[in-house]
């Protein structure tokens, strides 16, 4: 009987790996990326103002409050050195929000805490307050500075993170090249009708959304009855059209007599049990030279091995935290648990973990409230408080 351990470490032989590709930033989102990237340049780029105001220099801030003539407007996007080339001199500058600030800035005042608290025509006075050197003044590399690491290779790329990019005018990056899958449900007890013996297939649309969200796309889908023959010629059919990275197949691979996918692929394969509750059945294999990742085929088992074996091989995942038990746990003797919980921050700041639900591997609507699965090593018998590894869903 493999280890958990044992049994992600064999899948992840059996995946070749993915290569790099080069997209526009704009189709990058959710892509994970290749290689670490490092800043160019820094953010911002320039000292610059923070408000609509007035940009102040040393010996306005001595002689405020006071009255100073006003100079001329200083736009967004307008050089300063060519308004102000010698920097501020006795009038103070109007100036707009992210604007570069002329030379000898010592501090932005904002217009409203001025009077008049609106702009007056150049030539005229306003009336400043006393400001604090330095205030409203975004410096240069505050945020990014140059040569900096901004994103580490392996991360995915959200909305923020293409933001960023492209804040150092990156009009492309390197990702890793999603991998494409093939699904494969059914048993001739799944039906699409109410019929009497035939229950609906829940594992289906549930693995096509745990593929989107590990950013796997989904080739295709197909549907087996207990016919290993059939099973075959569909399998050869779809893996000649879309040549996926993997297969991923959901029941059929325990001893039962109508076990269909460990009947096609056990000769060219491993099917066995991993030490774990729920999802013990386990397989692996290859078809026409193209791995296939066999999950047991009740949903609770499904979804959790997705979790553990397919996600973060295939795709990405959350890396697991550490968290503590919220209550008293008593586990199995001989094998792990994977009990689906709740993480959450406690009044103390703590972050804990509570089961919820029961353990059964048909209890999927128990399942709703859970945001993690809680890895209960065996002997199982844990105390409210004890550390704990979670695997956030």
């Amino acid at each position: 009987m493999r280890t958990p351990e044992e049994h992600l470490a064999a899948v992840q032989q059996a995946v070749a790996p993915r290569r790099a590709v080069t997209v526009p930033l704009a189709d990058a989102a959710s892509r994970t990326l290749a290689a670490d990237i490092r800043a160019a340049h820094p953010s911002p780029r320039f000292d610059n103002s923070q408000m609509d105001g007035y940009a102040l220099s040393a010996a306005h801030l001595a002689a405020a409050p006071g009255v100073f003539p006003v100079d001329r407007t200083l736009p967004a996007g307008t050089d300063p050195a060519g308004l102000y080339p010698d920097g501020i001199g006795e009038a103070v500058v109007p100036i707009m929000t992210g604007a570069k600030v002329p030379a000898g800035t010592a501090a932005i005042v904002p217009v409203e805490a001025c009077r008049p608290g609106q702009f007056p025509e150049e030539g005229t006075t306003v009336e400043v307050p006393e400001v604090p050197e330095g205030r409203f003044i975004r410096r240069a590399g505050s945020d990014i500075a140059a040569g900096e690491l901004l994103l580490e290779a392996g991360v995915r790329l959200n909305a923020v993170a293409v933001g960023v990019l492209a804040g150092q005018n990156l009009a492309e990056v390197a990702v890793i090249e999603p991998a494409r899958v093939l699904i494969c449900t059914g048993g001739a007890e799944i039906g699409t009708t109410d019929a009497a013996a035939t229950i609906p297939d829940s594992n289906a649309p549930m693995l096509r959304v745990l593929c989107e969200r590990a950013g796997i796309e989904v080739a295709g889908h197909l549907r087996t009855d207990d016919d290993p023959a059939r099973l075959a010629a569909d399998l050869a059919a779809a893996v000649g059209r879309h040549s996926p990275t993997a297969v991923i197949t959901s029941g059929g691979i325990s001893h039962g007599k109508f076990e269909v996918i460990r009947q096609l692929l056990e000769d060219d394969g491993w099917f066995g049990h991993v030490a774990q509750q729920p999802g013990g059945p386990q397989g692996l294999a290859t078809f026409h030279g193209v791995p296939v990742i066999c999950l047991p085929g009740n949903p609770v088992s499904t979804l959790v091995s997705f979790r553990l074996f397919v996600a973060p091989v295939l795709g990405t995942a959350p890396e697991p935290v550490t968290a503590r038990l919220a209550e008293n746990v008593r586990g199995l003797e001989d094998r792990d648990q994977f009990l689906r919980g709740r993480l959450d921050v406690n009044w103390a700041q703590v972050l804990t973990a509570t089961p919820v639900g029961g353990a059964g591997s048909h209890l999927l609507a128990q399942a709703l409230p859970a945001n993690c699965l809680i890895h209960i090593k065996a002997p199982g018998h844990y105390s409210a408080d004890i550390p704990v590894t979670a695997y956030p869903l």
